[in-house]
């Protein structure tokens, strides 16, 4: 029998379902470490209190962290697992189940898989492959294959007047749940430094670089066009359907009022602090990506994660490109003295924070009535790992 107590708070007795105790661990609650235990039943967290469990059955963490499960709001991960090398496509579902082996890894239980909708002109496969993507994610999750919950993050590319027609195709499928809207361009947003650009696109084709400046001049014309056209379209899209919209590498303060005017609740990597303060102003949650955080800075050059949260202006860290850059991340950062984050807040960024924003209210947290989706980490050398994992109470890693 099972201790509860009701709306009066009156406690009574009441049957057991499916039984799970974990014990002698250091719970990361939402506001502390607790040393003690936590009961699941039938997938729920039933109890929380301090202290080793006196249950026979219990399982003994040896003083290992219970944390929740990781939420992944955003990582491209699955691309790199279907194209493993360069012009090499791997078998759709086999690239789903080895992308879901190393997202569970990192203590990652719930995934938005962010999956690029129109093609780039470095990337022009994949408009061909979102459907076959989705599909693949799809067919594996009800066929009970993947260990993670996988959710699907449309990353819509502006720049491609095939955009709007390929989210109308996929935007209903129970799958999909947030949409983020993008344009990538030499020159604009996340690739400011145009110079760099130049040198890059001069070392890998040998032109010149006043040759390699015209071609930018004349693509960021054409693409600039086509998403001033799809942009309102894709838009419409999503808030039809009351999805959580983001807005990504915002730099420039008028990103974020353009935004704002459209619906968009979540400013996605933005790459100043101007865009950054501007999103918090207007009430805008902020992704950051951890690996920006973990190696120290941005790839591209632009803002540096810990000044963001040194300013405290990031409300979620993302995977973005690393799936167990968030794990890495939060235990860095509840660690830096020159954050003001304890390990709760900090954790609270890869969990429940992300769960809330992507419309995910039954996770993120060790509370009672939330789903026991948990992971146990051990830390070494200020490298945490995970040791086991589980979703709604069954144990999947």
């Amino acid at each position: 029998m099972l201790r509860q107590t009701d709306a009066t708070g009156e406690t009574f007795e009441a049957a057991r379902g499916e039984v799970l105790i974990l014990s002698n661990a250091r719970v990361v609650t939402s506001g502390h470490v607790l040393h003690g235990s936590v009961v699941i039943e039938d997938g729920r967290i039933v109890e929380v209190h301090e202290g080793p469990s006196r249950h026979a059955a219990s399982i003994d963490f040896a003083g290992d962290y219970l944390l929740p499960g990781l939420v992944d709001i955003h990582t491209d991960h699955f691309e790199k697992h279907l194209y493993p090398r360069a012009h090499v496509r791997w078998d759709f579902m086999r690239a789903a189940l080895a992308h879901d082996a190393q997202i569970i890894g990192g203590g990652v239980t719930t995934v938005f898989d962010s999956l690029c909708v129109g093609a780039t002109t470095d990337n022009p496969e994949r408009a061909q492959i979102l459907k076959p993507m989705i599909e693949a994610l799809e067919q594996a999750q009800s066929s009970g294959m993947l260990r993670a919950e996988h959710l699907v993050h449309l990353r819509c590319e502006l720049t491609d007047p095939a955009t709007p027609a390929l989210t109308a195709e996929n935007i209903d499928r129970e799958i999909v749940r947030v949409l983020s809207i993008m344009e990538h361009l030499p020159g604009i947003r996340q690739s400011r430094d145009i110079e760099a650009y130049v040198a890059r696109a001069c070392k890998s084709t040998g032109e010149s670089p006043a040759l390699v400046r015209e071609k930018i001049k004349m693509l960021v014309a054409e693409k600039s066009h086509f998403a001033a056209m799809t942009r309102p379209e894709v838009v419409a899209l999503a808030r039809a359907r009351s999805m959580p919209l983001m807005s990504h590498d915002d730099t420039d303060v008028a990103h974020i009022e353009e935004g704002l005017a459209e619906g968009v609740s979540i400013s996605e990597f933005p790459c100043s602090m101007e865009a950054a303060q501007a999103a918090r102003d207007a009430g805008m949650r902020i992704v950051a990506g951890a690996p920006n955080l973990v190696r120290g800075g941005s790839q591209s050059g632009n803002i540096a994660v810990r000044d963001l949260l040194a300013d405290k202006l990031v409300d979620i860290l993302a995977s973005d490109y690393v799936p167990r850059s968030m794990l890495d991340a939060a235990f860095m950062i509840s660690a830096d003295p020159g954050l003001d984050y304890d390990l709760p807040s900090a954790v609270a960024l890869v969990t429940r924070n992300p769960a809330l924003a992507g419309n995910l209210a039954d996770r993120g947290a060790i509370e009672i009535g939330l789903k026991a989706d948990l992971i146990r980490v051990d830390l070494q050398d200020g490298h945490p790992f995970v040791k086991s994992a589980w979703r709604s109470g069954h144990r999947v890693a």
